[in-house]
């Protein structure tokens, strides 16, 4: 993806299961979950520079000391940030003071049993600190404090706001962090409530009482309670001020979760390679949150995993593993690679099977482990080409024509370098507008002048604007015949609503294909229809619906709606032929077979708030606004 999308945060949850002078005597530091926190946190960077911010509970502590510590940093290097401000607090104490766990407890700020770590993405507002997770609910009982981060987007934001002032609520704002964290601060009153009532009678006091509600409170109850009517994708995280954790994941595993235990520590990530890296454990210890589950750790160490929702059909976002999540992960590099190679028969059609003249590289660096499969699909119908060549020569060998079909090819080259990549930590979209995010360079000399043709492999095309302005302006200064981009992602035709930052429909360069081919044909009066349809359901219940941008498409093939796009991201002036070449909808699903999330490709959203999106962007299109279709 050469364009700069944002998309869903990342989430890291430490509860060490031993005494701080377990982990000071075993490991030779007091603060070995903060070292641990802060490298799980660094190896989830893909998933947020615009701000990081951590939060930690001491477990145990008497009334009168503080034991919830937070730090948040919307800086240039919010990550960076953080870990100086929290590490500084230790930077003058002796060696001796260090391994005193008890003391540094005690004393210090940030030396608690239990860690949240929160990495952001902003899709939308600006990027003030009051933005940054985790936030805090706060109390002065202890049961009642609540700390929230997540990765997550709620489609149903107004519904819930609502209820919320049903509830006689006062919310400071309307946004989904806020009303998540008020919705389940709301049933955490409820149940610690309830607890109380319920043990009040038998004579205990008001502080026996707190201790039975530090066993007894039921997590699993209150997230069912408290998420009933969430509509969307999401991790969401919380700490209770007494010690409690808990994780949920969305009832169709949009979003991803991974955990490990044993009997030192309990961690979740979004990424498994965060925690495999982090923890030094092998793949297979490192298990999948389940939809529609709960990880629950309780204040004394136990762990469960729960049903909090009924599971829906699984529909884990199948753009995390095309683009967003790290290829260090072994499913996820081997599904990468399986995309390239899925493409390599229609690569070589589109070139004639020409390897004399055809040189094949990828933009951008994500792109390289698809690359690699497409390479080795070609290689593989190169063998066997080789094959039927030697077979033809029957016994009649020449060695001269031998060698020569032996060292037959694929051209394969580094042609486009990353020159420099400046991040931005500005959240709205005009001012990351103004930023170059991306610089290449070209390597001079490999593509011969009007006889070659450039394939380039790309893992998706969203807006279509740096690969025109950019890349494929800036590979057109090397002379080929012909520029052939691939995608190993399908044709992006529908905006996301479940984290990722894609809701305008006038941004994809897939949409605006099939605009210009409605126009070209003379069919623009379905824009008009489609646009009535979508305002008639406006005030529908979601459940109730439809997706009315999907009949669009069925106007015009696949290949038309490719071949429009080349068209769109040609640059004026060039000689070069652009063709672009898209995965199939079926080769996304062959490659990743357990990612059947493809809503931004098919329309087909995993819930009923995804076609209200949809159809509200479609409307915001038609009226020519340029704004989100969901808070």
């Amino acid at each position: 993806m050469s364009e700069q999308i944002k998309h869903e945060c990342g989430i890291t949850l430490i509860r060490l299961r031993k005494p701080l002078t377990y982990y000071a005597e075993k490991y030779g530091t007091a603060l070995y979950g903060l070292h641990k926190l802060h490298l799980m946190m660094q190896k989830q960077r893909n998933r947020g520079q615009d701000g990081a911010g951590i939060a930690t509970i001491k477990i145990g502590v008497r009334p009168g000391e503080r034991y919830i510590s937070r730090k948040r940093s919307n800086q240039p290097d919010p990550l960076r940030d953080v870990f100086e401000q929290v590490f500084g607090y230790f930077k003058n104490l002796s060696g001796q003071q260090l391994m005193d766990a008890e003391w540094l407890k005690a004393h210090f700020p940030f030396t608690g049993e239990l860690m949240l770590g929160h990495l952001r993405y902003g899709t939308h507002g600006s990027n003030s600190i009051e933005t940054v997770h985790p936030f805090l609910r706060q109390s002065n009982y202890i049961n009642r404090n609540l700390v929230l981060a997540g990765n997550f987007n709620l489609t149903n934001v107004d519904e819930l706001f609502e209820e919320l002032v049903g509830y006689g609520q006062y919310p400071k704002e309307k946004s989904d962090t806020v009303t998540v964290l008020e919705k389940i601060g709301h049933f955490l009153d409820d149940e610690v409530q309830r607890l109380h009532t319920w043990f009040k009678p038998d004579g205990y006091t008001n502080q026996e009482i707190n201790d039975l509600i530090f066993e007894h409170l039921d997590l699993q109850r209150m997230l069912r309670r408290a998420s009933k009517k969430f509509d969307g994708g999401y991790v969401i995280t919380g700490l209770i001020g007494h010690g409690d954790a808990f994780v949920i994941r969305d009832p169709n595993g949009i979003r991803p979760a991974f955990f490990y235990q044993d009997d030192e520590v309990v961690v979740c990530a979004s990424e498994r390679p965060a925690i495999q890296t982090a923890f030094d454990v092998h793949y297979s210890k490192v298990e999948e949150l389940p939809a529609g589950h709960a990880l629950i750790v309780k204040r004394n160490g136990t762990v469960a995993v729960k049903p909090f929702c009924e599971p829906r059909k699984l529909t884990a976002c199948s753009f995390e593993r095309i683009y967003f999540s790290r290829g260090t992960d072994r499913d996820i590099y081997t599904e990468r690679k399986r995309l390239g190679e899925q493409l390599a028969a229609a690569v070589l059609e589109a070139v004639d099977y020409d390897f004399k003249h055809t040189v094949f590289s990828f933009v951008p660096n994500s792109a390289e482990a698809a690359f690699y499969g497409l390479v080795q699909g070609i290689e593989a119908r190169l063998d066997r080409i080789r094959i039927e060549k030697v077979r033809k020569m029957g016994d009649d060998i020449k060695p001269k024509k031998l060698q020569k079909i032996l060292s037959m090819r694929a051209r394969v080259e580094k042609v486009i370098v990353k020159d420099a990549k400046l991040r931005t930590f500005i959240a709205d979209d005009r001012a990351r507008g103004d930023m170059v995010t991306y610089g290449y360079d070209v390597t001079y000399g490999i593509v011969r002048n009007d006889k070659d043709t450039l394939v380039l492999m790309d893992d998706s095309i969203v807006r279509g604007t740096t690969l025109k302005n950019s890349i494929i302006a800036m590979v057109a200064r090397l002379r080929p015949k012909r520029i052939i981009i691939v995608s190993s992602a399908p044709q992006i035709r529908y905006p996301d609503c479940y984290g990722i930052d894609m809701s305008k429909m006038k941004d994809f360069v897939a949409f605006r294909a099939l605009v210009a081919l409605l126009h070209e044909q003379g069919k623009t009066h379905l824009l008009q229809e489609t646009y009535e349809r979508c305002k008639a359901q406006e005030h529908l219940p979601k459940e109730e619906i439809k997706n009315e941008v999907q009949p669009l498409y069925d106007h015009f093939t696949y290949e038309e709606i490719s071949d429009k796009v080349a068209e769109i991201v040609t640059p004026s002036g060039i000689s070069a032929e652009v063709k672009v070449i898209y995965q199939t909808l079926e080769g996304l699903h062959r490659a990743c077979p357990n990612h059947k999330g493809d809503w931004y490709f098919s329309g087909n959203y995993p819930t009923p708030g995804g076609n209200r999106v949809v159809n509200r962007a479609f409307i915001n299109f038609m009226e020519n606004r340029d704004e989100r279709a969901y808070f």
